[in-house]
């Protein structure tokens, strides 16, 4: 039970950093060598790239967050802790 709340709250702190990793990119001349921010995009990217490449193009808007989003929302919907 103790691992389920965990993942709960795991999965909660990665959608804190998926938002932080939409702000970031509409912020322009951000300092991505910033060990913060850096942080960030290390975190995040790795799961948002073959999202963003099984995806058709959409131009500059990018829907991989969105999708990680959904696909997080759901999965906490069957932990508890929420």
């Amino acid at each position: 039970m103790i691992i389920l709340q965990a993942a709960s709250v795991l999965l909660l702190l990665y959608q804190f950093l998926i938002f932080a990793h939409i702000l970031l990119s509409w912020v322009p001349n951000v300092d991505r060598s910033s060990p913060l921010i850096r942080f960030v995009y290390d975190m995040t990217e790795p799961v948002l790239q073959p999202i963003r490449n099984a995806l058709p193009s959409t131009g500059p808007i990018d829907f991989s967050p969105m999708i990680v989003l959904i696909i997080i929302w759901v999965l906490r919907m069957f932990l508890p802790g929420i």
